[in-house]
This record gives C-alpha cells, sequence and structure tokens, in this order.
C-alpha cells in the first residue's frame, strides 16, 4: 500500500524539479531507512527495497552523492522480482555532514531535507561545551534550524547554570532542558514537531535520543540501552539512520550516536558558531591578526577583560586548524 507523499514533506517545488524524471516514466519516493547498499524507499505505489542503478554509481562522484535518509530520489519500481531501481536524486534543500572516520577526506551525509535538527546533550558527568560547539558548527553549515536538547535535566543541580553556559556560546539558539526519564519539559518540544516538517536528532552515544524519541512516539519503538557505570559513556543503540512518522504527522530521523565528529567543510559553520570573536576581529590592528600573539588583538583584549572565555577562544582555534588540515588534504 503506498503513502501519501504529502505527509512525507512533498511540495510544488520537488514536483518540479520532479517533472524530467516523471516524463521518463519514474516515480517519486523518500529514503526513509539505510542499509548496506540498499535502500528503504516510501512511494505513492509501496514500501519498496532499492538500489542505484549501475550508471547511477558510475557516475556519482562520491559517497556524498549517493542517497541517504531523507533524500527524495527519482525510481523504478521492479517490474517482476527483485528491487526497485533508483536513478537520480532531488536537488537537497540541506544535509548533516561530516568527514568519514580515519584518514580519507571524504564527506559522509548523514541525513538529508532536514528543517530543524535537535543537537540533543546529557546534563550528566559527560556534559562538555567544547563538543557542543564543534556539533554547532557542523550542524549550523546544514542549513537546516538548529534546536539544542539538554536532556537527563533531573541529574543536573544546577540546570539554570548549565542553560547560561550553553547561551553564553550560542545566544541565538533555542535550548531547552528536558528530562526523559520524567518526562518534565518534553511539552516545549511540540512547537517544531509539525505536519510534514522534518527533525533530525543529533549528539553523542547516550545522551537519550532514542529513549526522546520514543516519548514522543508514547511506546517503546526504539531500543535503549543504559549507558555504562564505569565511566558515564553511552552505548550505540541505534545502528541505522531512520526516519519515523510521529503521532502528529512529523517526521522524525533517529541516527546513531556519533563517538567521533571529524569536520567537513564548514567554514560558514564555523563563523555564525564563533560570531562574537569573527565581530570582534575587525578591531584587531593587524587585518590578518590570528588571535594568538600578535599585540593589539582586540579578541585576545576580550578574553583579558572577561567578555569572551579562553576555552571558547582555544576551541575556536582547534576546529579553525582542523578545517585546514582538511582542505590541505582535499586539495590533493
Amino acid at each position: 500500500m503506498g503513502v501519501d507523499l504529502v505527509a512525507y514533506g512533498w511540495n510544488n517545488t520537488l514536483a518540479e524539479q520532479f517533472a524530467p524524471y516523471a516524463a521518463d516514466g519514474l516515480i517519486p519516493g523518500r529514503v526513509v531507512r539505510e542499509h548496506t547498499h540498499i535502500y528503504r524507499v516510501y512511494t505513492s505505489e509501496g514500501d519498496l527495497l532499492a538500489r542505484v542503478t549501475g550508471r547511477f554509481r558510475h557516475e556519482a562522484r562520491g559517497r556524498q552523492n549517493f542517497p541517504a535518509v531523507g533524500d527524495w530520489v527519482a525510481l523504478r519500481p521492479a517490474t517482476t522480482s527483485g528491487d526497485a531501481q533508483i536513478h537520480a536524486l532531488l536537488p537537497r534543500k540541506s544535509k548533516f555532514s561530516r568527514k568519514i572516520s580515519g584518514t580519507t577526506p571524504e564527506e559522509q551525509v548523514v541525513a538529508a531535507n532536514v528543517d530543524t535538527i535537535f543537537l540533543v546533550s546529557a546534563l550528566d558527568r559527560d556534559f562538555n561545551l567544547r563538543r557542543l560547539e564543534r556539533y554547532l558548527v557542523v550542524v549550523r553549515e546544514s542549513r537546516a534550524r538548529p534546536v539544542i536538547i539538554l536532556n537527563k535535566a533531573d541529574l543536573c543541580a544546577d540546570v539554570a547554570g548549565a542553560i547560561d553556559a550553553v547561551r553564553s556560546i550560542t545566544a541565538d539558539i533555542p535550548v531547552h532542558a528536558v528530562s526523559c526519564l520524567s518526562q518534565e519539559g518534553l511539552e516545549s518540544l511540540a512547537t517544531y514537531l509539525e505536519p510534514g516538517h522534518t527533525v533530525a536528532l543529533l549528539g553523542s552515544s547516550g545522551v537519550g535520543k532514542s529513549t526522546l524519541i520514543n516519548r514522543l512516539l508514547g511506546e517503546e519503538r526504539q531500543r535503549i540501552r543504559d549507558v555504562r557505570a564505569s565511566d558515564r559513556r553511552g552505548r550505540h543503540t541505534t545502528t541505522n539512520r531512520e526516519l519515523i512518522v510521529m503521532p502528529g504527522g512529523a517526521l522524525v530521523i533517529d541516527t546513531p550516536g556519533l563517538r567521533e565528529l571529524q569536520l567537513w567543510e564548514t567554514a560558514d559553520g564555523l563563523q555564525e558558531t564563533f560570531d562574537d570573536i569573527e565581530a570582534l576581529a575587525p578591531e584587531c590592528f593587524f587585518r590578518d591578526c590570528q588571535h594568538l600573539e600578535e599585540p593589539r588583538c582586540a579578541v585576545k583584549a576580550a578574553v583579558a577583560a572577561g567578555r569572551v572565555s579562553q576555552e571558547h577562544l582555544d576551541s575556536y582555534h582547534k576546529l579553525k586548524a582542523e578545517l585546514r588540515t582538511l582542505r590541505k588534504k582535499t586539495e590533493y
């Protein structure tokens, strides 16, 4: 049985982009789950398993050009037995990407066509502002709307202080403290869960993404595991990215916890995340000031005056250096 694609975000813009493929007898669908070399796609003709065509594979310039969860694709259903064939991707309005693990400079698209990203962090002993800054750089680059969710508020003695700390590094992003255990604060997330609106959950292992989805669904759909008692670090529960339809019609993409988040082409995201430092830079005496040991540096003066933390500036330097290294690798 097919699905109503409008409920999955289909609109007039997508219909216009799809028109050339419709003329070739293809049908549109949205990727809801990604397996190894095979995709589950929802279409008006049914829930299909699909693979890319040989031509698609040959013309793809890299891993980033293959379908990801959330993508809209043009495909041809199987006429007899076998899988449907994906012929093309429709243009992405947003994507969350990272560099693949290891030394190879290659992009991995984690989720596509997302409207809002819930960046989930936990208010336990693993709470880390520097890690949050790293995620924010990549999330801002995605062009989806970021929202910060501070889970496990029941384990934090100073929730207000934690919220203030987060807002000190990102004043323009909504911040919500919640407890999936007690369900406190979850009602504040309803405003983002509009019908046909796609929300992706991102965060480290153990922050409670799958538990949050279960609470929003009202059922125990996603498998969950406790964090390790020895170090409070999370353990992978979600192993595949998956698009889930919520009771009110919103679409949620659950993603595996990321042990490692390496940057990928995030120059704009870096500037937006560290806009306080970028705003001070024109006041430096030297036009090419690196905010290290140069004299009459406005950024270092702001650190000395307590208006910018040294840890925040150190994080800026670290991520900027990582981005420079990536650029050098991709140039060769």
